[in-house]
């Protein structure tokens, strides 16, 4: 499990494809990877990997065909810089909010704007996740723990204060870029179980 608060920039220094797989080599501070062991976890702009080889400014997790499709990695490219959060430690404060590391597509940025201090940043979602995006509701883009701002049937939007877009790559997102999404882990199982009821009450169970 992870909090969504990004502990630093990575960046993609090798990547090895077949077909729909790939291998990924991601170079990071020596103090992120202080005492991370293979086979432990890291999410990588939000999508939860294991580390299959380590050395001391580097790491290597292998990405399945489930992954590739769902996220952004079917276009990473080496030198991209990507966002780093150790797996979240038992008696840690939880800040942010629960993410699994398993995000549920790729969403679209559509308008970029400043306001003051802020950056207000807007992106479509398909229809599958209505109800799943609420306003003041949290949402994880690229592993990041954001608060929703404003949700319309199409479009939702997050404002990133200056931290944010520092320490993360989403201050850097142009208008049509692609990034990970994660919808609440609550809200998933709230509108799974509605929809169930539902279903029952109409088959008339």
């Amino acid at each position: 499990m992870f909090t969504g608060l990004i502990a630093e920039k990575g960046k993609v220094s090798r990547i090895q494809r077949i077909n729909r797989s790939i291998q990924l080599t991601c170079t990071a501070s020596p103090k992120i990877l202080h005492d991370y062991q293979i086979g432990d976890s890291m999410a990588i702009n939000g999508v939860c990997l294991t580390a299959t080889t380590i050395k001391t400014d580097q790491f290597t997790v292998d990405i399945m065909p489930e992954t590739f499709q769902r996220s952004t990695f079917s276009t990473i490219k080496v030198n991209n810089e990507v966002n780093l959060e150790r797996a979240v430690a038992f008696g840690s404060r939880m800040e942010g909010h629960l993410l699994s590391g398993h995000v549920d597509t790729t969403t679209r940025l559509v308008d970029k704007r400043e306001l003051e201090n802020a950056i207000i940043l807007t992106f479509d979602y398909p229809s599958s996740l209505k109800g799943e995006i609420i306003s003041q509701g949290s949402v994880g883009l690229n592993g990041v723990s954001l608060t929703v701002t404003k949700v319309t049937a199409r479009t939702f939007s997050v404002s990133l204060i200056p931290h944010t877009r520092h320490l993360t790559n989403l201050g850097d997102l142009n208008r049509g870029a692609l990034v990970n999404l994660e919808t609440d882990l609550i809200g998933k199982y709230i509108k799974e179980n509605i929809q169930h009821f539902q279903g029952q009450i109409r088959g008339g169970y």
